[in-house]
């Protein structure tokens, strides 16, 4: 049995696989989450030619059956869970506000939302009662927790949403040695966001390129707040490019 264990929800791609690997590198045995088989068994092939220790699990964060299974699979393997990087997550299509369909909606919050809460529960029941009790979830939010893109309506919402349950459980998790803290991106360079570098709408109406970072930046800061004693937590960390268009008017 290893000594530590996190689960990383999309672990296949982007910040999901960096943060994945570098916790790997870290000492983790790590399940990786996600509804594609291949990345990430990819990501596993990856981990175990590093030394490291990896379980592959295709699952559905919208689907309270696959996400129970999901987190059996961790107990049964490793024998507990110590960290979960709940960071799987989608966007709507950037249309108009009022041509949004009820349908677009409402899988951007199954995913960002309940898919989220989801997970935080099935990590609450294994945490609480395994031994040594407790753990750490790191929700991933995001930039937009604080300000919108223009016509990000379902994006913006879930990842506000995001910042309310982080809070909440972080509460909740007090008595179970549960520590819950939220690291919110902005513009790490992954698939999501390659679009960026040919330009995107800004809030005065006008298309322009932005900077991006790289996602290795963001796994180091996950390791950090995964490596923290359960007596201290980092609530909210803020990991951005520079010289993006966040801080300041627009």
């Amino acid at each position: 049995m290893v000594e530590k264990v996190a689960l990383v929800t999309g672990a296949g791609t982007g910040v999901g696989k960096a943060a994945a690997l570098a916790l790997a590198a870290a000492g983790f045995a790590v399940v990786l989450a996600g509804r594609r088989k291949e990345p990430l068994e990819t990501v596993a092939s990856e981990i175990a030619d590093a030394g490291g220790k990896a379980l592959a699990v295709p699952a559905d964060v919208t689907d309270a059956d696959s996400v129970a299974a999901l987190f059996k699979a961790a107990k049964d393997t490793y024998g507990r869970l110590d960290v979960l990087f709940n960071n799987a997550g989608m966007s709507a299509p950037p249309v108009l506000l009022e041509d949004l369909t009820v349908d677009q909606w409402k899988q951007v919050v199954d995913v960002n939302l309940t898919g989220m809460f989801l997970c935080v529960r099935e990590a609450f029941r294994l945490m609480k009662d395994q031994s040594p009790r407790g753990g750490r979830i790191i929700n991933n939010g995001s930039i937009s927790a604080h300000a919108p893109r223009p016509n990000s309506a379902p994006y913006t919402s879930t990842k506000h949403a995001v910042t309310g349950l982080t809070k909440s459980a972080a509460l909740d998790g007090r008595k179970y040695d549960i520590a819950v803290g939220q690291i919110d991106i902005g513009n790490a360079a992954t698939p999501m966001t390659a679009r960026f570098s040919e330009g995107v709408p800004q809030a005065n109406g006008d298309t322009m390129p932005e900077p991006t970072m790289d996602s290795s930046h963001i796994a180091d800061a996950i390791v950090y707040m995964a490596g923290l004693p359960l007596d201290a937590n980092v609530q909210t960390i803020t990991v951005m490019a520079t010289k993006m268009p966040f801080v300041g008017r627009g």
